[in-house]
């Protein structure tokens, strides 16, 4: 995937969703690329993430600390605590569903949104944000549904490519946050990858020292993209 075989657009520098005071700005494929569906896999390798029905990276001129990371599946193995975790959640039932819109959906993301990002603009979603970030018409994605005694509890929402299984962004019933539903998301996420012999699981960036990106680490081998390409990040 080469900038003279697909169009790149720059957006105009945004608040930092990270650092505070600081201001941020990325690079975009053009969205109206026809083939977005055949360049996904590729754009995963580069680093690119989606978002809605874009695929983006950071791209801010006095800032690099956003770094690609992803999953060596085959190498993967859980830590005492995912372990833990996986045990904490055995009475859930995980599925593979058709991603898109339904009310019971809407209602635990509303509910997510809501405790975890109170009075930040996003606390009030409708349906048609609902749709807006969390799909798109050429993305293959599939939601991993998570019930607890028939009550859907948590929503993996994963891009499934040929060579890669992208985390896109989990919510889940913010009552039950003491089981680690994160955690136990990227957990099924990877056996996905290994069911369906996908060698890699993307999520997203890391950030160096931010607390909320720390527990990226955990999951171990952990491949960052360097100027140099993916390598093993030490803890």
């Amino acid at each position: 995937m080469r900038s003279d075989h697909v169009r790149l657009f720059q957006t105009l520098p945004h608040s930092c969703g990270y650092f505070v005071g600081r201001t941020a700005q990325n690079l975009v494929i053009d969205p109206a690329a026809p083939q977005l569906d055949r360049l996904y896999g590729a754009a995963l390798d580069h680093g690119f993430r989606r978002a809605g029905g874009h695929l983006y990276f950071p791209h801010c001129p006095n800032c690099h600390a956003c770094t690609p990371c992803r999953i060596d599946v085959a190498r993967f193995k859980p830590d005492r605590s995912q372990r833990r975790c996986l045990k904490r959640n055995a009475d859930i039932t995980v599925s593979e569903r058709m991603a898109g819109y339904n009310s019971e959906r809407h209602v635990l993301y509303s509910r997510y949104l809501r405790a975890r990002h109170p009075g930040g603009g996003m606390d009030e979603a409708e349906a048609s944000d609902f749709r807006r970030f969390l799909t798109a018409p050429w993305s293959p994605t599939v939601f991993l549904e998570m019930h607890l005694n028939g009550q859907l509890v948590g929503v993996a929402v994963t891009d499934v490519c040929n060579t890669g299984v992208s985390a896109v962004y989990t919510f889940y019933d913010p009552d039950e946050q003491d089981r680690g539903l994160g955690t136990f998301a990227i957990l099924q996420q990877v056996e996905l990858a290994r069911r369906r012999g996908i060698p890699w699981v993307y999520l997203g960036f890391w950030i160096d020292g931010h607390p909320k990106m720390d527990y990226k680490k955990r999951f171990q081998p952990l491949q960052v993209r360097t100027t140099e390409g993916w390598t093993d990040l030490r803890r």
